[in-house]
């Protein structure tokens, strides 16, 4: 079974005019109100060909949003894999030399050995400072967008004032390697820290919608942080906040499913969230092995055989909750 080749029909943003920032450190930029309040950061390109989050930053910046308390940050983070980014070959461009998105961890961004890492270096400061984290990022298959919100009780309260989108995936993190989203004191349990971070998958990277929810979802996420109020979200972002998730799932991962090889292949063109009824339904065969359910009603998450080799997660699997 061959991967199809999906349509791209979302363009790359010209982010020329806000690629140097005001920080010092190309496309990082801060604002700072009068009032305080928290200091909000949101990011996007983490990986280069994630395109959704480029999108509604460069609207922030080009609307002139400032915050009316507390600071903003907002952040282009892989420039360099976005400079290589091609529609024709858009996988290509995820990242340079590693995945900029497994790095946060001290020893990783202190080896400075690869252009990722030399990169989160630069980016740290930023992140370490902010008290809210909303990092946006895209998929490689057509799905619903998800929220990901770690295992810490707070980043889900968060998921859930925020009022969409329906689903909110309640994951440890990833075995590759540490995401920002749960860099430093993000990642603390709650006894321990306040800060908050979601990691919000808009939808498929070539997919307009997802310009759309990136979009909405900063608005709800500066709403929600106290950054903006309902009337500067109305004057400066007219049409963004679309219509709140008729309901909110929270899916709690259990597991991932792990390719061997190249040649893991789906019993059905799954595309995500799917609900399996029955334990020990097949749902794909990993080296001619058959991969089952490990429990009824089961979710799968994110299925994707695009970038299926040796250690690569190719699904995850969820129970499912009404929050």
């Amino acid at each position: 079974m061959s991967v199809p080749v999906l349509s791209f029909q979302l363009p790359a943003p010209d982010i020329s005019a806000w690629r140097a920032g005001n920080t010092g450190v190309d496309g990082v930029w801060r604002f700072e109100a009068d009032q305080p309040g928290r200091h909000v950061m949101i990011s996007a390109l983490v990986h280069g060909n994630e395109l959704c989050g480029a999108w509604a930053l460069k609207g922030l910046l080009e609307a002139g949003v400032r915050p009316q308390r507390g600071r903003l940050t907002l952040a282009f983070c892989n420039l360099e894999a976005f400079d290589r980014f091609d529609p024709a070959s858009h996988d290509a461009s995820r990242f340079v030399d590693e995945d900029l998105n497994r790095q946060w961890s001290p020893e990783r961004i202190e080896a400075g050995d690869t252009r990722e890492r030399r990169r989160a270096a630069q980016l740290q400061v930023h992140v370490a400072q902010a008290d809210w984290l909303l990092d946006l990022h895209s998929m490689h298959e057509p799905s619903a967008p998800l929220s990901l919100t770690g295992i810490q009780p707070r980043n889900l309260r968060l998921a859930q004032q925020m009022r969409s989108p329906e689903h909110v995936v309640v994951d440890a993190g990833h075995k590759d390697g540490v995401r920002m989203r749960d860099f430093g004191r993000f990642g603390a349990p709650d006894a321990e820290s306040d800060a908050c971070a979601l990691l919000v998958e808009c939808g498929f990277h070539g997919d307009p919608a997802s310009r759309t929810v990136a979009q909405d979802q900063c608005a709800r996420f500066l709403r929600v942080a106290g950054t903006l109020d309902d009337a500067a979200i109305a004057q400066w972002l007219p049409g963004w906040v679309q219509p709140d998730a008729p309901r909110q799932w929270a899916l709690d991962v259990t597991g991932p499913v792990v390719a061997r090889s190249e040649a893991f292949r789906f019993a059905h063109p799954f595309t995500g969230l799917e609900v399996i009824e029955r334990a020990g339904t097949v749902i794909g065969w990993n080296d001619g092995e058959p991969v089952v359910t490990p429990y009824d009603d089961c979710v799968l998450v994110m299925p994707s055989t695009r970038q299926a080799k040796p250690g690569v997660t190719v699904v995850r699997y969820a129970r499912r909750r009404l929050l």
